[in-house]
């Protein structure tokens, strides 16, 4: 995840950086899900059987602990499907674990809202556009009205809570929207996930913007990042899955700081860019651990080991969290920028050519942007 607003607000200030302490781990604790959205990489249904017990859960958060993870996301699926899910968050909470629910909504009524946002340290809610973009994108008529119900709901408490918004081809003319949903309901925060190739987003790929499309999506992210920066208006921006984004950043801010520029990019390079298999994990409802949720490879079952042995060990993971990862080719090879963005999406690569360590093919930098200059 890219904060750029946290990071554009700390180095204009200068305030310390904001590093992530330990690891963060996406957990998929269901596969069963009430929607059937077209970028779905856990390819979820309502048909499916949850594989992990409470006390097996519990016996991994233990594990986890001990190996510095800090923050788990409570990801799906729906993970409001599952009875225990509060339970589990309530046991996290108990050992100091950071706990953040992403939930499509359509669960929340005003009888448990107050009890979920209690449980949970940040609330994401999906809504990928208007009505007519939101309900077929996400396979289901009628489920805009009850998902947007969830976000007044849970915003009117007071509690930190976001809208979660894939860009694709599908939803994109949806974007300006979104910013407008933002600033009307005054959602403190809004995340942006760019499409990664995996589950059905790998086979709705045709759906992925082109490159163009991209660009003009992130500088129209940039522009309002620093429009909210300079006019004090509070809304948190970040983007996923997109790393690619901490340069056009970079080369946005050295034009109107000038004078900071350094600093900016000393403060990206310890950022890292992409961070998966070093401080981000992910564990799927059936207890395969991968370094993230796309990732076509596992590195361990935490039905089978113990957390620890499998987050500790291993030639990928050890690879993985060399920084910056030089060894990855093509346009990669040669780019200045790559202590920035870390090489991008290893899923991505994997998927389009079969080799973990060839380059990011969502690049969209120029030729010019990859220069440190």
């Amino acid at each position: 995840m890219f904060r750029l607003s946290n990071l554009l607000a700390s180095v204009v200030v200068d305030k310390p950086a904001r590093l992530l302490d330990g690891a963060i781990a996406i957990w998929n604790f269901t596969n069963r899900c009430n929607l059937s959205c077209l970028h779905c990489y856990s390819k979820s249904t309502l048909d499916e059987v949850d594989r992990l017990t409470t006390e097996q859960i519990k016996k991994t958060i233990l594990e986890m602990k001990v190996n510095g993870i800090k923050f788990i996301i409570f990801s799906g699926g729906e993970p409001l499907t599952r009875k225990d899910l509060f339970e589990i968050a309530d046991f996290c909470k108990e050992n100091g674990i950071i706990t953040y629910l992403s939930s499509n909504g359509l669960y929340f009524t005003k009888g448990n809202v107050q009890r979920i946002v209690d449980t949970f340290n940040y609330i994401g809610i999906s809504i990928d556009g208007d009505e007519s973009t939101h309900d077929h994108f996400r396979g289901l008529k009628g489920a805009f009205k009850e998902t947007l119900k969830a976000v007044k709901l849970a915003n009117a408490t007071g509690a930190k809570v976001g809208i979660r918004f894939t860009l694709t081809k599908e939803t994109i003319n949806s974007l300006e929207y979104i910013f407008n949903l933002v600033e009307e309901e005054d959602i403190p925060k809004i995340y942006i996930s760019h499409l990664v190739y995996s589950g059905r987003g790998l086979e709705n790929l045709k759906m992925d913007l082109s490159k163009e499309q991209r660009r003009e999506a992130v500088a129209f992210i940039l522009n309002k990042a620093f429009e909210y920066y300079k006019t004090g208006r509070n809304i948190e921006i970040v983007t996923g899955n997109m790393e690619q984004d901490a340069v056009m950043f970079f080369k946005r801010f050295a034009q109107e700081y000038p004078a900071l520029k350094e600093k900016m990019r000393e403060r990206l390079v310890a950022w890292g860019g992409n961070s998966a298999g070093r401080k981000l994990l992910n564990i799927n409802s059936e207890g395969d651990v991968r370094p993230d949720p796309f990732f076509p490879l596992t590195v361990g079952n935490i039905m089978q080991e113990n957390f620890g042995d499998i987050w500790q060990k291993g030639e990928l993971l050890d690879q993985l969290r060399i920084h910056p990862r030089r060894r990855i080719s093509g346009i990669c090879a040669d780019c200045e920028q790559i202590d920035i963005c870390n090489g991008g999406s290893r899923a991505r690569a994997y998927a389009i050519t079969g080799d973990l360590w060839s380059e990011d093919p969502s690049c969209y930098l120029t030729q010019e942007e990859k220069r440190r200059n």
